[in-house]
């Protein structure tokens, strides 16, 4: 028989910030990943990378600006680190997990590139805030560059596009090793932008949307659930009100119906939601599972989107 294919989008809450924080809080992960794996299904793991490619980002721009004979750092590099960075803590977080258990299987990262549009609206209307805080003649030096620049309470910022996910570049890796039964992280934090110029791969820069990515690695290697794993426990209506109401579960029309309504903040929950009605679309198979790190071992603990 078969197994359930799941892939397992990590936030914020299942990674932490600082590098102890990081490595304790994988141990904790780990544990609810590893409860997928001991229930029969074949787990596929993305996450994201906030913090720690805010954090590889700020010390490269810094180290460029103390020796400026040296190359700055293009953000596509900075995603490259930041999986492998995540990926190190998270496999073997795992895999002594496993271990633990009396369960032997390899877990591997994979750098994963996905495609962005060059005509993506999102190239036009950058958003996603980066790096370190800037003074007033700082950001009219990025601007030169040629990079966008916005002003914050505590300064200036660059900011990046966050184009859709298009393409999955290694995806026959990862479904190779999906089907030898083996654990896979992939497109950590969106995965690396990147722009298809004939046979070549050019890095972009711009961030993609991790509920996106996520979505698009379950379409592409064929999973039956997709679990969303965020700050909260269930998807709410009227979220931070006094007529707050947790939803158990959703169709994906009345996701449709709650969307534009307004239910779901912008940057927050409605990538989420985006993300589950176009991975579910028309399948009467497919399902999303949102919820918190600490509610991930069963569909009762969180709130399911189905068709």
């Amino acid at each position: 028989m078969r197994k359930k294919k799941i892939v397992i989008a990590l936030g914020h809450d299942a990674l932490g910030t600082t590098l102890p924080e990081q490595k304790s809080a994988t141990k904790k992960t780990a544990k609810a990943v590893v409860d997928f794996i001991k229930d029969d299904y074949q787990v596929v793991i993305s996450h994201s990378n906030g913090p720690q490619v805010g954090m590889i980002h700020t010390a490269m721009a810094e180290f460029c600006r103390i020796y400026p004979e040296y190359t700055a750092t293009p953000m596509s590099v900075c995603s490259a680190m930041s999986q492998g960075y995540i990926g190190y803590d998270l496999q073997n977080a795992i895999r002594t997990e496993l271990l633990n258990r009396g369960v032997y299987k390899p877990v591997s990262t994979i750098l994963t590139q996905v495609c962005v549009d060059p005509y993506d609206e999102a190239f036009y209307h950058p958003t996603k805030v980066i790096g370190r805080v800037m003074n007033e003649a700082e950001a009219e030096a990025e601007e030169k560059k040629g990079n966008h620049v916005v002003k914050t309470e505590e300064g200036y910022r660059r900011i990046v596009a966050a184009p859709k996910p298009m393409d999955i570049v290694e995806i026959d890796a990862i479904r190779a090793l999906v089907d030898a039964d083996q654990i896979v992280i992939a497109c950590g934090g969106g995965g690396i932008p990147v722009l298809a110029q004939d046979n070549n791969l050019k890095g972009a820069s711009a961030v993609i949307e991790k509920d996106f990515a996520a979505g698009k690695l379950a379409d592409m290697v064929d999973a039956e659930m997709l679990v969303i794993l965020t700050g909260v426990d269930k998807v709410c209506l009227n979220f931070g009100t006094s007529e707050e109401q947790q939803l158990d579960e959703m169709t994906v029309e009345e996701a449709k119906k709650y969307m534009t309504e307004g239910q779901f903040e912008e940057g927050t929950m409605l990538p989420k939601i985006e993300t589950a009605i176009e991975f579910i679309g028309n399948s009467a198979v497919r399902k999303v599972l949102i919820t918190k790190l600490d509610g991930a071992s069963g569909e009762s603990h969180g709130t399911v989107i189905h068709k």
